[in-house]
């Protein structure tokens, strides 16, 4: 097996994923608004890429600023999301955000990662994701695609997603920070699964080291 070079695992799959179907927060219409960066991140947790989207699309037809979202309730923001993971506890997670961001805020979401986490329901995951997708700063998001993919090549030996993103901000050249959660979760969206990865058709196979790989095609 080749020695895994980051620099070649980078460029491989920013290769690959130009013909792969790209996750709903990496779309330019919600990266370039920190506000949709947001709320969609946090209806993503625990939900598929697909309710994400249709989920975050309904809502955002309704309303995409913290006034007009305020003014719609839990209720109706709840009947907007459905079927998302714990859409009645979302919907009241962003009535929350909605207040903080106009009384604390004057309305815009904050682009730093100390001020995000100040947020109730708002992790490291979501603010990480919102500095690096809507604002452009350095950060890394670190979900289940992200904590599996960097693991399984061997590049770090971690826990819990909380680890490997301090890990990799120790590892990973600074470069490649915003774009990692990128085209890892894109990656692993399409083709290095959580059970049985499509190793056969992967460009990195060769120096993937496959750690916790039981079955592949």
């Amino acid at each position: 097996m080749q020695k895994l070079d980051i620099h070649t695992v980078v460029k491989q799959l920013d290769s690959a994923i130009t013909e792969m179907k790209i996750p709903y927060l990496s779309k330019p219409h919600i990266k370039c608004d920190p506000f949709r960066t947001l709320i969609a991140c946090i209806l993503s947790l625990r939900t598929k890429d697909k309710a994400t989207y249709e989920a975050s699309e309904q809502l955002f037809a309704q309303a995409d600023t913290p006034d007009p979202m305020l003014k719609l309730g839990a209720e109706k923001i709840a009947e907007l999301i459905y079927p998302v993971g714990f859409y009645n506890q979302k919907s009241k997670q962003i009535i929350g955000i909605c207040k903080t961001l106009l009384e604390k805020y004057d309305g815009k979401v904050p682009g730093e990662i100390d001020e995000l986490l100040k947020f109730k329901g708002v992790g490291r995951k979501t603010a990480n994701l919102v500095v690096t997708e809507a604002f452009n700063k350095p950060g890394i998001c670190v979900d289940v695609h992200v904590h599996r993919i960097s693991n399984r090549l061997g590049y770090i030996k971690t826990k819990t997603p909380d680890e490997t993103e301090f890990a990799l901000r120790k590892k990973l050249p600074k470069k490649y920070w915003i774009n990692f959660n990128r085209l890892l979760v894109t990656y692993g969206q399409n083709l290095c699964y959580p059970v049985s990865p499509r190793c056969s058709q992967c460009k990195i196979s060769s120096i993937c080291k496959k750690i916790g790989v039981k079955t592949s095609r």
